[in-house]
């Protein structure tokens, strides 16, 4: 069973069903109960940085996801989802994060459209697990204002360009997070969805 964190901010439907068009049983959730019984845990997101650590704070469920990450169990973060888990963002003056990853979410550079929205190409820097199947440089979709900047550049998995070169995902051990959203990218991104359920397998 894979679990998706509830905590009031996200697109929770649209990635619940994308799972579910790649047959895992996915339950959306308010429970820590329920992700300490999950196979992975998935954490999406759109909106402000400093509203979703709130809520994460006071629900307790920013905790419970320290916790099971640092267990081991597979997650996966989408968007927001991957900026929660950094130590701290920018956005709307300085927060503090999870700290699950070491680094900071900082500003798309100024002169280019901001969100970046739309299909960009994402490249590979080395070979992970939720990206088998799926051709280096395919295009995913994306709608954000801010990118996550790891200190280690080691867990940086695949880079778009827009202005910047950014991390559009990250990987590390049982650590999975993407920058584009998977359930809004087509085939490709069900592709992402469905490794990942099968990893939980």
């Amino acid at each position: 069973m894979i679990a998706i964190v509830d905590y009031g901010v996200g697109n929770l439907r649209s990635v619940q069903k994308g799972f579910e068009r790649v047959s895992f049983e996915v339950i959306v959730t308010t429970e820590a109960d329920v992700l300490r019984r999950a196979d992975g845990i998935v954490l999406p997101g759109v909106g402000a940085f400093r509203d979703a650590v709130s809520s994460l704070a006071r629900s307790g469920l920013g905790e419970e996801l320290v916790r099971s990450i640092s267990k081991g169990k597979l997650f996966l973060g989408i968007c927001l989802g991957l900026h929660l888990l950094f130590s701290e963002s920018e956005e709307h003056g300085i927060t503090r994060g999870l700290d699950v990853i070491p680094g900071r979410v900082v500003n798309l550079p100024s002169g280019v459209k901001v969100p970046h929205m739309g299909w960009n190409q994402v490249r590979r820097k080395r070979e992970v697990p939720i990206f088998e199947g799926i051709p280096d440089g395919s295009n995913f979709y994306f709608v954000h204002s801010y990118y996550a900047r790891p200190e280690d550049e080691g867990v940086v998995a695949t880079i778009t360009e827009y202005g910047v070169e950014f991390a559009s995902s990250i990987w590390c051990d049982n650590l999975f997070g993407v920058q584009f959203h998977p359930e809004k990218s087509g085939e490709v991104g069900l592709k992402v969805l469905k490794n990942f359920g099968e990893l939980c397998d």
